[in-house]
């Protein structure tokens, strides 16, 4: 059936939970597994450089920052493949819009399934925030499987 599923974590507990259902169905499938996160680019935090450039290794902290976690979270998806048996590749992508990348990135690899949380936002927050999952259903043609919990 499915043969390559996409994995999107932003390291959230709920993305957490999506990880794990999405390592159970690669291993029960015998499919292998892309782990990706998505950081957005430091230029896209900008509002002001200048408090963060006048600060001696400010800037240079919030790159690792937004770079050192995520790769913290793809090690945790590694490590869940592995006991799992599951094959599991990882990446980490800088992007302006991370559901332009999730998607770019299941095409580009061949995924034929995306298996990612929703938070489930509602009111004024999902209409200011958006969702990444509702971005990823709307804009591919790639099945993706939305785990909710």
């Amino acid at each position: 059936m499915y043969k390559h599923i996409l994995i999107p974590s932003d390291g959230s507990e709920l993305s957490q939970k999506a990880v794990a259902h999405g390592i159970e169905l690669a291993a029960a499938l015998d499919a292998r597994v892309t782990a990706l996160t998505v950081t957005i680019p430091y230029h896209s935090l900008e509002l002001d450089p200048a408090p963060v450039a006048d600060i001696p290794g400010a800037a240079d902290f919030v790159r690792e920052y937004l770079h050192g976690r995520p790769k913290l979270y793809l090690e945790a998806v590694e490590t869940a493949a592995r006991v799992k048996g599951v094959t599991c590749e990882t990446l980490q992508i800088e992007h302006d819009h991370p559901y332009v990348a999730i998607i770019e990135t299941a095409q580009a690899k061949g995924c034929d399934l995306i298996v990612m949380a929703s938070h489930g936002r509602s009111g004024l927050s999902a209409i200011v925030l958006g969702s990444e999952t509702v971005k990823v259903l709307t804009h591919t043609k790639i099945p993706v499987l939305v785990h909710r919990s």
